[in-house]
């Protein structure tokens, strides 16, 4: 089965003030495989953000190689990013713009059009509210407008960093249907939690970092 991450020897350590120096990620090994829901579980501060920051090229990693869809190296990171969507921690919005506007704006960047954006807006359950303010939002509802604009680009690859974060229980439930359906389709979903009861619900593989 083709491995759409891969991770070896991921290593991430951050230099504090007065030469002081934390080890976010230590040595780590990673392989998802393509299609289904990849739950990536570990406690808060385990290093799953950090994983994924590197992963997306947020952050360069102090040592150890990382790849999308095959492709290694920073060179290639640019062509593989084209078919990832991605949340990584709090969505960044503009809350003085609607739910709508904002999708415009980041789909504008990628040549995507406002079809597109109705779409993606239909699918996370915000179509009636498009026209708010996001300032309006509660946070799940900034989770799903999150959830949107990660969809935008129609991505193979889905990488969401606790993405039910706010949201309340029969939100969750959707969000768990939304995730399954994308795997069954054919997407990978790459979930990172710190919740063990939602990856029990939502993923068919698990890999555990502490």
């Amino acid at each position: 089965m083709t491995a759409v991450i891969e991770v070896e020897q991921l290593r991430k350590e951050y230099r504090r003030r007065r030469g002081r120096r934390t080890m976010a990620v230590d040595g780590l090994d990673l392989s998802v495989p393509e299609g289904g829901v990849f739950g990536f579980l570990g406690p808060n501060g385990s290093g799953k953000t950090t994983t994924i920051r590197c992963l997306l090229g947020l952050v360069s990693a102090t040592s150890g190689r990382t790849a999308l869809f095959g492709e290694w190296g920073k060179q290639a990171r640019p062509t593989a990013i084209r078919n990832v969507g991605a949340i990584v921690e709090t969505p960044a919005l503009f809350p003085t713009m609607t739910a709508r506007e904002n999708l415009v704006l980041l789909g504008a960047i990628d040549g995507i059009g406002r079809r597109r954006v109705a779409e993606s807006l239909e699918v996370v359950g915000l179509a009636e509210r498009a026209d708010e303010k996001v300032r309006k939002y509660s946070l799940g509802m900034r989770q799903r407008l999150g959830l949107a604009a990660a969809l935008l680009k129609d991505p193979a690859l889905l990488v969401l960093d606790e993405p039910v974060n706010g949201l309340d229980p029969a939100g969750i439930r959707e969000t768990r249907e939304l995730l399954r359906r994308f795997g069954q389709e054919g997407r990978t979903v790459f979930l990172s939690s710190h919740l063990l009861t939602e990856v029990e619900h939502t993923c068919d593989r698990v890999a555990i970092i502490d």
